[in-house]
């Protein structure tokens, strides 16, 4: 399973305009209505209205002079309407709130930087066994949780007048903040946990406030189109992870791991940057109600969202696909007792699981192509029961690795490790693709950026609890830095949990539920 991090759709279209020339269109329309018939028919599709009627295609055919004018402003602004929707992503127009939003995943992606050094430190420098690095870095994941509360915070509380670009702004300050500690003072696992958690509500808060820009674009689209949008977001988080991949073990090799941590303080700059990128239009009615609001005022709209946000949760035909999300998400696994296993017996050195990690960023990158291109039309429940089968018994053949068995058919310990973490990301992420989109389809009007948020925290909390368990039963087992007995008993165990929720997968709807609620969230659109 992937670690917590939010996931949210990418805008598609914009209420404000989108492309920044709402204007200029406005004076077109203006500029050619008396060349247009005073009484027509039928309403003329939009390319006929871009050069007038019939009548006013012929004066400016015979050569006159206004009419030549008029063509070539036409011409002038169509062209320009063409550079700039013609940029596109994974189908989707790369605006400036899109590009705002890709980047924000890309941060995602390229602080990966550090992952490796966060783990090397966890196991050299601060000497703990795998159980307490399995529990230090779950702890560390609670602000993936409570999302909601960020996005209350982000609504409820505009900083100068704004809540989306402010609150991205700090987001990016915080968790330079973060890393810059991590590299300059941290040193005992309760000040690196603090620090770890702080980076994490550093990234925890932005991808709510890029949530609330984006989720109501995917209402009452299809899964095809919600699927391009994901695809996008997570396309720009693999692009930033194959970026930082390799650096990541060559640096700790050659650098150490607080030089490392120094660098990767640098990054959540971006997303400061990119705040300005966000159309939005400063509210200072609004600052000042909220300002000068009573706290019984505060408190009764607080209890009136909450109240709303459990009247949708408690829908069947939401709550249930939830619950299945979740117990999908908490089986147990033992990432952190393999990372002791093949630094510690394999003896891989950083450099190497760079490399390895440069491999898995490119396959995250396969996985969401592979669900653009031929998943996203495939009914979810095919998806969850395909993958998840394919991915229990990919996941067994770490027990060739750790007992061996691959030496035996001439394979090494190192190209066996890239091959079978190749192919488990690419699955791995091609089945993680639905629960983003299921997560934002279920979203009603009214309650969309709130309920995107408890939904993922929801799926969050799934991981983080399999992250625990899988502590416990590492713990249980005997697992150690330095004792592996257990270890191919332990994945063994891991893999096949996974096969537990599979009876429940009637909770997730099936292919007519979903093409009906995709029906009915159009109709309100329209």
């Amino acid at each position: 399973m992937t670690s917590p991090s939010g996931a949210t759709l990418s805008p598609l279209r914009r209420k404000d305009g989108g492309d920044g020339i709402g204007e200029s269109r406005d004076e077109e329309e203006a500029s050619r209505r008396p060349l247009e018939p005073e009484s027509v028919g039928i309403e003329m599709p939009e390319s006929d209205r871009r050069i007038g009627t019939s009548g006013s295609r012929n004066q400016l055919l015979s050569g006159d002079a206004t009419g030549g004018a008029y063509f070539s402003n036409i011409n002038l602004i169509q062209r320009n309407k063409s550079k700039i929707s013609s940029l596109t992503c994974f189908g989707v127009d790369m605006t400036p709130d899109n590009f705002a939003v890709a980047i924000v995943y890309f941060v995602q992606g390229v602080l990966g930087l550090a992952r490796l050094a966060v783990n090397f430190y966890l196991k050299d420098d601060l000497h703990l066994d795998p159980a307490e690095t399995a529990v230090v870095t779950g702890l560390s994941s609670l602000p993936w949780l409570i999302k909601p509360v960020y996005g209350f915070i982000s609504d409820s509380f505009p900083l100068f007048g704004y809540r989306r670009r402010s609150y991205l702004f700090l987001s990016g300050l915080l968790g330079a903040l973060s890393w810059s500690l991590m590299a300059m003072f941290v040193d005992s696992k309760y000040s690196a946990g603090l620090c770890i958690l702080l980076g994490s509500l550093s990234v925890a808060f932005s991808d709510v406030v890029v949530d609330s820009m984006v989720v109501e674009r995917a209402r009452g689209e299809s899964q095809s189109t919600s699927g391009s949008l994901q695809s996008l977001c997570w396309g720009s988080s693999a692009f930033g992870g194959i970026v930082s991949a390799y650096f990541s073990g060559s640096l700790v090799n050659k650098y150490g791991v607080r030089y490392v941590f120094g660098i990767t303080a640098f990054l959540p700059l971006m997303t400061s940057a990119v705040a300005i990128l966000v159309k939005e239009h400063a509210s200072n009615a609004t600052r000042g109600h909220n300002l000068s609001s009573t706290s019984s005022g505060f408190l009764k709209s607080s209890k009136q969202s909450i109240f709303q946000l459990w009247a949708a949760i408690k829908q069947p035909d939401i709550f249930l696909p939830t619950l299945f999300i979740f117990l999908w998400q908490a089986t147990p696994h033992s990432e952190s007792a393999m990372f002791f296993f093949i630094t510690n017996k394999l003896r891989f050195t950083p450099e190497f699981l760079g490399r390895v990690k440069l491999v898995t960023s490119v396959a995250s990158l396969v996985g969401v192509a592979l669900y653009n291109s031929l998943l996203k039309n495939v009914p979810l429940r095919k998806i969850f029961l395909l993958t998840t089968i394919f991915g229990s018994t990919l996941g067994m053949t770490q027990v060739f690795l750790v007992t061996g068995l691959n030496r035996q058919f001439g394979i090494s310990d190192e190209w066996f490790s890239i091959g079978d973490s190749l192919i488990i990301t690419v699955l791995s992420q091609a089945s993680f693709m639905p629960v983003l989109v299921l997560a934002a389809r279920l979203c009603p009007s009214g309650v969309e950026a709130t309920l995107f948020a408890t939904l993922m925290s929801i799926s969050n909390a799934g991981s983080v609890t399999g992250g625990l368990i899988g502590a416990g039963v590492t713990h249980l087992l005997g697992v150690t830095k330095d004792s592996f007995k257990n270890l191919a008993l332990l994945i063994i165990i891991c893999n096949l949990s996974s096969l537990l929720p599979l009876p429940l997968i009637g909770l997730l709807p099936d292919e007519k539920e979903e093409s009906k609620n995709v029906d009915i969230e159009q109709a309100k659109l329209n």
